[in-house]
């Protein structure tokens, strides 16, 4: 009997379930389900829609029992930082915030009264971004401070969605590291921050690695989609998921997961959480097997999804790079910039940077494009150096994995921009990664380096090198 490993992977615009088999010596993958997503306006929030999300992820696994490939085991991944609330009967308080939410403007400086950056950056080795976990729930504090009496629990939301599956509440530790409350040390929670902040200790569920058992699916799940299956906890953070996909068995190599964010970076055996890291905004994000994915957060392709939406004709993102290819337009904006995180208009946002910067402001579609493929090249090879300077380490390589490594275009501004060779693939590498490790935890394989060597025999792997 072949066994099935289930990877619910959901993303900030879509989700798909991808069942995993290995075939002699070599991971097959099958899409069979797939949904969209996106954060929607409540009352003036931006915020995810938790019962259809859930609603999806049962759907998907109705359609296993359909095709008669019932998972023994299977896991969900999500993006970082968001969270539910639990009140004392398990139900949700209040509204589920999106990260783009304006509501933590101005939460940054709230923190800092408390602990200074640098403490704050010394203690956990994180990048500042105003969205992370420690600014939302400072934004709860200020704002609605009558839930945080009430909450019994936090859950992110892929914890919410295995405990709504199985009953069991399990934090698992990728995605609890983003919030900017873990320790690197303990790779627990730091409780002297917590109370510092005051937040109630109680909501701070114990912490599990990746590889850890869930639980089985709880009777009224198995009734309702057919079947029972163990439900194992992957890296829940899709880039802990998709890191650990890398398809290469070397050690100290460099990495772009890249989607709606690029996130570049290296693997380092213990968190650098110095000022000269501090400086450089890199940060120490947990994963598996304790291993710390040291990157930095780049907007990626959310500019490029951004545009697209507001472009007369809905095109391919093949064509949309192929045109953009054709462009001499030289303009670059920082990709970085918090101009560009949540704009009513990106088209307007890009134009007005270049503008105000005394660059050629782009005029057509195509134009806008390369400007923001470009621009990504630029802060790649920006953000190695820093990598290079801070490691120690050179690196000629770059592995591109997950839905970026199919912009052709950008994997060729990449080998450009950085002077380095490019390998892109595997695109799935999000749901790959999560995969690996139900089979970890199955020991289908040895250890991480087995399975990555696995990715690299199963999946083409595009080359691009730097022009002469």
């Amino acid at each position: 009997m072949r066994n099935y490993y289930l990877a619910v992977d959901i993303g900030a615009s879509s989700g798909r379930h991808i069942l995993g088999s290995l075939e002699e010596g070599k991971l097959h993958l099958e899409e069979i389900y797939r949904f969209p997503n996106g954060m929607e306006h409540r009352d003036g929030s931006l915020c995810w829609n938790l019962e259809a999300l859930f609603f999806e992820i049962k759907e998907g696994l109705k359609r296993c029992k359909e095709i008669g490939k019932i998972p023994s085991f299977m896991g969900i991944d999500t993006w970082a930082v968001d969270y539910v609330l639990l009140d004392e009967k398990d139900q949700v308080l209040g509204k589920t915030y999106g990260y783009r939410d304006g509501r933590t403007g101005g939460m940054d400086e709230k923190v800092y009264e408390i602990i200074s950056p640098e403490e704050l950056y010394g203690k956990t080795g994180i990048q500042k971004q105003i969205f992370n976990t420690i600014y939302q729930l400072m934004a709860v504090k200020q704002q609605e401070q009558e839930l945080l009496k009430k909450a019994e629990n936090l859950l992110f939301i892929p914890d919410y969605f295995h405990f709504l599956l199985t009953g069991v509440k399990r934090t698992e530790y990728t995605n609890a590291t983003t919030s900017q409350l873990v320790s690197p040390v303990t790779k627990d929670w730091d409780y002297d921050l917590i109370d510092r902040l005051g937040y109630p200790r109680k909501i701070f569920g114990e912490i599990s690695k990746p590889g850890s058992y869930v639980g089985n699916f709880s009777q009224k799940i198995q009734e309702e989609v057919g079947f029972d299956c163990q439900v194992v906890l992957p890296a829940t953070h899709d880039t802990g998921s998709a890191v650990a996909a890398i398809p290469t068995t070397e050690e100290n190599v460099l990495y772009i997961s890249s989607g709606t964010w690029s996130l570049m970076g290296t693997e380092l055996m213990a968190a650098d959480c110095t000022m000269e890291s501090m400086k450089r905004n890199l940060t120490n994000e947990g994963g598996y097997d304790y291993r710390f994915r040291y990157l930095k957060n780049i907007m990626g392709l959310w500019m490029i999804q951004s545009v697209r939406k507001e472009f007369a004709e809905e095109y391919s993102y093949a064509y949309i790079c192929d045109q953009a290819s054709k462009q001499t337009i030289s303009s670059i904006v920082d990709c970085n910039d918090n101009g560009f995180l949540a704009p009513k208009s990106m088209i307007n946002a890009v134009k007005d940077y270049c503008e105000k910067t005394g660059q050629q402001v782009p005029q057509s579609e195509w134009e806008i494009a390369a400007v923001i493929y470009n621009s990504l090249g630029k802060c790649y090879a920006e953000t190695i150096e820093q990598i290079e300077q801070m490691t120690g380490s050179k690196y000629d390589r770059i592995h591109v994995v997950g839905g970026g490594s199919n912009a052709e275009y950008l994997n060729q501004v990449t080998a450009k921009y950085t002077g380095r060779t490019v390998y892109a693939g595997p695109g799935e590498a999000t749901a790959i990664g999560n995969l690996l490790v139900q089979m970890l935890y199955n020991q289908e394989f040895a250890d991480l380096k087995e399975a990555r060597a696995c990715v690299k025999e199963s999946f083409d792997i595009n080359k691009y090198e730097v022009k002469s």
